[in-house]
């Protein structure tokens, strides 16, 4: 199963390997999607858990316990496809080539099902079609 969630760290648990405990201790891979984490900072962290269901379930109330706060990630990209210039930059930043130009018409294609919601490509739209549904 998998699950893609927000982690929000206060100041003072920052520097926990969280990844690295997840993985030992309950057996769960976590794939960092984005990362905003400094010292002595609140710190965000953007991850898709996949594993067992009960030790998913484990994992999640130990992170709650360390006074991390989960918040489940539902947000999508939208793509006004009546801005869209069909420019392609977005393209060049997408991990996951969930945005393509396509190779006759030249016209911007989005594949949702391949967007892990990273939002790099938000900033790099210069006519500011692509924003975030939460």
């Amino acid at each position: 199963m998998k699950k893609r969630v927000t982690l929000t760290f206060p100041k003072r648990t920052v520097h926990m390997p969280v990844t690295y405990r997840l993985a030992k201790d309950f057996n769960v891979a976590a794939n960092i999607i984005r990362a905003q984490v400094a010292p002595n900072q609140i710190g965000t962290l953007l991850v898709e858990l996949s594993g067992d269901i009960d030790q998913l379930d484990a994992a999640l109330d130990w992170i709650r316990s360390q006074d991390i706060n989960i918040s489940t990630a539902s947000r999508e990209i939208a793509i006004d496809e009546e801005t869209c210039v069909d420019c392609g930059l977005c393209t060049g930043v997408c991990p996951t080539e969930a945005l393509t130009l396509h190779a006759q018409t030249a016209q911007l294609n989005f594949t949702r099902s391949r967007c892990i919601v990273c939002e790099q490509c938000i900033p790099t739209c210069p006519v500011q079609a692509i924003s975030i549904n939460l």
